[in-house]
């Protein structure tokens, strides 16, 4: 290449390198050994300038080199850098790889549960585990100098996002920024906000996929392309592209595969040849199994793969259905390899614990290339699958979503059996980012030279929706950012009352808040110069017409609430009459379709309510419905709109019991009867009452003054009043767009302003100071940090045991997947049981607090009812009971179990830390409580 360059290029060229050999940027990129895509390159520049970075790319595409940057750089200057990540796997992950490169005396890891080596220049953690470092004014953050978030798109998360943006707002000016998120479509956006409350932030934003993605759906035995074979399969380019018509073909065929209407014409006459045929291109059509899926990729050369699966026991269920079906992916070598590993990995978990984790069917699925991987699986588990899988020794991994989350575990495809997931409340479609995320993983960037999407076919699927969801590139990023107790009470401890309010008002949340108020601004200033220029056509030279068309305007609101409440009155006086009805009454149906001579068969009042008797059950908005017999023999169930007026029985008659109404005969012998016995009765016309207007007294002056008002007699009056109405009617809207504004603008700042007032009005702050108790509270964090803070206070768990100690804080942590009212959780006996109670109260007297200060749990606000689901599990654990014995009584996966259990330790760590001192027991057993449930798989099961 350079033999094609002139000496002065070539001069020029090395000068080129020379130069950047002098930048930190030089030596780094030569530890790597492929080159940088330009994109990493123009952010580590922008880094080693001195400036922050926003970069949006996606997932697979190598982002996190420039987070590696910033630790080279933060090493070569002097000073620290700090990794965080969302989730503790991600953690340990990263923890490794940069063990790896700088050595562990370098390296250190601080995670809820975990420190390792935390006095080193680079420490990986996860972002609460920061976020408490900078409310504390941990001495840790002394010469900090670059912070890198990693899948910084979690602030979109609804219970975790606001610590991202805690954060953001509350490191020093001083620190460097590095988020790295996946593609967004609002990332200039989210930079625009950090440039504002971080300084000069960069954004870079790469939609290139360094390995292409080709997107298929799998039915039957042949796999689909989802878009034509000229389009970009890879879905970055900007082409137009087509559904497979093949794809739109086989959707039509399964519409008509129940029911084909041209055979039912064609009857006997349908060729036998004909019919065949439609059987068997119909029998292309149909979802594979799994172990079908796994065989066809195998053979295509499409493993190492992922399924996902929304479904944790929907994983445990297709290893299963894999090995009932023979299937092997490792020969003999990889088989003895994956043992030694697995052996080597789980040395330390006690023998009888390994049956009750149900290791050997593991292990078994393991050593075929077969595993699951979800949030339920022991952490030690799940990294042994992890590594395998990375190490090619395992090559079919079910999977939920939460695999998607950040964990380096790229494959050459990603499977999707459905495109429909649970999300706690309802079963919903995936949206455009989900697909996104799911499918980033297929493609290992120096392996792989293309990945793969595969979409299993599933009854009534719309190839168009997929090829929209394969298409679309909208993921915004929304803020989740909320105030909380904890903080309110940390920031005006560190900032006074005031100071804490603006910071707020400087959150992501409000900045996206304000920017959709732009538009409706616009808006109002657009209506306000339409104001004035109504205001100038209905000008009067004789008068103020503005405060005559107030009186036009008060006279005619005042008519028509007369009005309606005569109309009101009217139509109560209907319903009493209606309901006085019996059957065999005559009457005359006064309007409708059906006016005219009737005869009552049924009075048609609703069930629970009787004739001259009242209410006998619940109250009815329609009023009474009877059923009549017209003159002209039709049977009617009439309704209150037949009745403008009041209606009264004209005459009697006995209806027969053998009436039937479906018999016309019976009809016609009836209304026969009805004509002769009422046909020549003339009903009475209703005369309708005096207006209430005519009586009014308010009206009465209204008028005269309309008549005293000197625009009254104006030529051009009812011009002006035409102008008058246009001026009304804008400015009604112009008021409404202003309350949105209002309504929008400062909301993050009112519902800090309400947490305060609860918080002063239970002495934890007296304006800018933070009481005693306020201390306490700003120790405590978590999603009941308040409840918690009144518990101490009230020395609830003053005598406990530690086992009592631990279930009681496990009400603070744990939240069932899914709500079970039916049954009532089983609680340990004793002091225990008095203090949970003791615990439920106090929730409910902050409930009710709440609801008096406008703090409401439906915006992200307050304090949700503590769940004692969990509280017999720990406290059997910390009590000394086998594992065994705790699954089995808790019917809850060994994961569950262990995460559950380890958020149960940090928040007892938070009570040691923040009980009083003296004259109290809680701070010493909740030591002991961490002791006593950090053993066994608890302490085994993972890094961090």
């Amino acid at each position: 290449m350079t033999e094609d360059l002139s000496p002065a290029e070539r001069y020029q060229a090395s000068r080129i390198r020379a130069a950047e050999r002098a930048t930190a940027l030089g030596p780094f990129r030569e530890m790597y050994e492929f080159d940088l895509d330009p994109y990493q390159i123009e952010a580590c520049k922008a880094l080693e300038a001195g400036k922050g970075v926003l970069v949006a790319a996606p997932t697979g595409s190598g982002k996190t080199i420039v987070g590696e940057f910033a630790v080279h750089l933060a090493l070569a200057q002097g000073r620290k850098c700090f990794y965080t990540t969302p989730i503790k796997a991600l953690s340990n992950q990263k923890f490794a790889d940069l063990v790896k490169r700088y050595g562990a005396d370098k390296v250190g890891l601080l995670t809820g549960d975990n420190s390792v080596n935390a006095d080193a220049p680079v420490v990986v953690m996860t972002t609460e585990v920061l976020r408490n470092m900078l409310y504390a004014g941990s001495q840790a953050l002394n010469g900090l100098g670059h912070v890198v978030m990693d899948e910084v798109h979690y602030l979109s998360d609804r219970f975790r996002g606001a610590v991202w943006e805690e954060v953001i707002i509350h490191l020093p000016e001083s620190v460097t920024l590095v988020s790295l998120s996946a593609t967004v479509s609002n990332a200039e956006e989210f930079g625009d906000w950090l440039d504002t409350v971080r300084g000069d932030t960069q954004v870079i934003v790469s939609e290139h996929r360094p390995v292409p993605l080709w997107q298929h759906v799998l039915a039957g035995r042949r796999m689909y392309d989802l878009f034509e074979e000229e389009s970009d399969h890879g879905g970055r380019g900007s082409g137009r592209r087509e559904v497979n018509p093949d794809l739109v073909r086989l959707a039509r065929m399964e519409i008509q595969r129940g029911y084909n209407p041209r055979e039912r014409r064609r009857g006997k006459m349908v060729r036998e040849a004909d019919r065949e045929r439609e059987r068997r291109e119909r029998s292309r059509i149909w979802t594979p199994s799994r172990a079908e899926v796994i065989d066809r990729l195998d053979a295509e050369g499409l493993l190492p793969a992922i399924t996902f699966i929304f479904s944790r026991a929907g994983c445990e269920a297709a290893v299963q259905q894999c090995l009932h079906a023979g299937l092997r992916l490792n020969d003999e070598d990889k088989r003895r390899l994956v043992r030694e590993i697995v052996e080597q990995r789980t040395a330390s978990i006690p023998t009888e614990d390994l049956h009750v984790l149900g290791y050997y069917e593991w292990l078994e699925g393991l050593e075929r290339g077969i595993a699951a991987h979800h949030a339920g699986m022991l952490p030690t588990f799940k990294e042994v699958v992890e590594e395998l899988f990375v190490r090619g020794l395992v090559k079919a991994v079910f999977a939920t979503e939460t695999l998607a989350l950040g964990i380096n575990m790229p494959a050459r495809s990603v499977v999707l059996e459905k495109l429909v997931k649970w999300n706690g409340e309802q079963h919903a479609d995936i949206t455009p980012g989900e697909y996104t995320q799911l499918t980033g993983r297929a493609g290992r960037r120096g392996i792989d030279v293309e990945g793969h999407a595969v979409v299993l076919w599933q009854r009534g699927m719309d190839p168009g929706a997929l090829a929209g969801l394969a298409g679309t590139r909208t993921y915004p990023l929304r803020s989740s950012f909320r105030p909380s107790y904890n903080m309110a009470v940390n920031l005006v401890h560190q900032f006074g009352r005031h100071r804490s309010r603006e910071l707020l008002e400087t959150s992501f949340a409000q900045f996206q808040a304000d920017r959709s108020v732009v538009g409706i601004s616009r808006q109002v200033q657009k209506n306000e110069e339409g104001l004035e220029g109504y205001r100038e056509g209905m000008t009067c030279h004789l008068g103020d017409f503005e405060e005559y068309a107030r009186l036009r305007r008060d006279l005619k609101d005042r008519e028509t609430d007369l009005a309606k409440q005569g109309a009101s009155q009217r139509r109560a006086a209907a319903a009493a009459s209606l309901e006085k009805l019996k059957p065999g009454d005559v009457i005359h149906v006064p309007t409708g379709k059906f006016a005219g001579l009737a005869l009552v068969l049924d009075p048609g009042l609703p069930a629970g309510r009787t004739n001259g008797h009242g209410h006998r059950g619940l109250e009815y908005h329609d009023g009474p419905r009877p059923l009549v017999l017209t003159a002209e023999r039709q049977v009617k169930r009439l309704a209150s709109i037949d009745f403008p007026v009041p209606v009264e029985a004209l005459e009697r008659m006995r209806v027969p019991k053998s009436f039937n109404p479906r018999s016309p005969q019976s009809r016609r012998d009836l209304a026969s009867a009805l004509r002769t016995k009422a046909g020549h009765i003339v009903p009475d016309r209703h005369r309708r009452d005096r207006s209430a207007a005519a009586d009014d007294r308010e009206i009465a002056r209204l008028r005269a003054e309309l008549r005293a008002h000197p625009c009254h007699g104006c030529d051009e009056r009812e011009d002006h009043a035409r102008w008058a109405e246009r001026y009304h009617r804008l400015q009604r809207d112009t008021q409404q767009l202003e309350r949105r504004i209002e309504g929008r603008t400062n909301t993050i700042a009112r519902t800090f302003d309400r947490i305060v007032a609860l918080l002063t009005e239970l002495d934890y702050l007296r304006g800018s100071e933070v009481t005693e108790h306020g201390k306490r509270l700003a120790r405590l964090y978590g999603e009941l940090d308040l409840l918690a803070s009144e518990c101490l206070r009230a020395r609830v768990w003053e005598g406990l045991n530690p086992a009592e100690l631990a279930a009681c804080v496990s009400a603070l942590v744990y939240e069932a997947r899914q709500a079970d009212d039916a049954v009532a959780p089983k609680l340990p006996s004793g002091p225990a049981k008095t203090a949970m109670g003791e615990m439920v109260r106090i929730w409910g007297r902050l409930d009710a607090l709440e609801e008096d200060f406008k703090i409401r749990q439906a915006e992200g606000v307050g304090q949700r009812e503590p769940d004692l689901g969990f509280a017999w599990a720990v406290y059997m654990w910390a009590s000394g009971r086998t594992l065994d014995e705790v699954l089995r009584e808790a019917e809850m996966p060994a994961g569950d179990f262990v995460r559950w259990c380890k958020q149960v330790i940090d928040v007892l760590g938070q009570v040691a830390a923040a009980a009083p001192r003296e004259g109290s027991s809680v701070g010493r057993n909740a030591r002991k409580a961490v002791d006593e449930v950090l053993r066994g798989v608890v302490a085994y099961s993972s890094v961090g």
